[in-house]
């Protein structure tokens, strides 16, 4: 009986180090075209593509059930950018999923704030700070400016505040290449 229990004891101990190993060493990797589009993405996670987030999208334009002008908060040189990555024709972006805007984040005038915790749970990236009934605040590093906490806010004290380039963020155009 004791040498029944010990032989399906050893059994048990080598299948699952078996099962164990081949599970690290057989890992199905994701697609790497999926990564590489989202490198592209703004990880804005706004969902104005029609999409949960930014992830979810570049799953999408992998499999090719999305096209490359979805993104406003990537703009046009996001689309160019997908259109050369997937070698496709470029696409002018699409104005049904919004307009592209100069980079922002939101501040809370805290002296309106009434607490309601609606901008919290709006915001993709846990960008605000606040609890029930106690001011709430925006963590400027972590906004995205995808702006899904303005139209939740019941006093309206949520507010755009541009971002201008400084030396450690200014991107130079290319030769020949104007934004103005």
């Amino acid at each position: 009986m004791i040498e029944s229990i010990v032989i399906f004891s050893s059994l048990t101990l080598i299948l699952g180090l078996v099962l164990g190993y081949a599970a690290i060493r057989f890992k199905v990797k994701g697609n790497p075209l999926v990564d590489q589009i989202d490198a592209i993405l703004p990880q804005t996670q706004c969902g104005q593509c029609d999409f949960p987030g930014c992830r979810p999208y570049a799953e999408a334009l992998a499999k090719g059930e999305a096209q490359i002008n979805q993104c406003p908060p990537g703009g046009q040189e996001g689309a160019d950018a997908l259109a050369e990555l997937l070698g496709v024709e470029t696409l002018v972006l699409n104005e049904e999923h919004g307009e592209t805007k100069p980079d922002h984040v939101v501040y809370v005038d805290e002296k309106l704030c009434i607490g309601c915790t609606l901008c919290i749970q709006a915001c993709p990236v846990d960008a605000f700070v606040g609890a029930s009934k106690v001011m709430t605040t925006v963590i400027e590093k972590e906004c995205t400016g995808c702006d899904l906490c303005i139209p939740v806010c019941p006093v309206d004290c949520i507010y755009v505040r541009e971002i201008k380039p400084t030396l450690s963020t200014f991107i130079p155009d290319s030769p020949g290449e104007s934004h103005a």
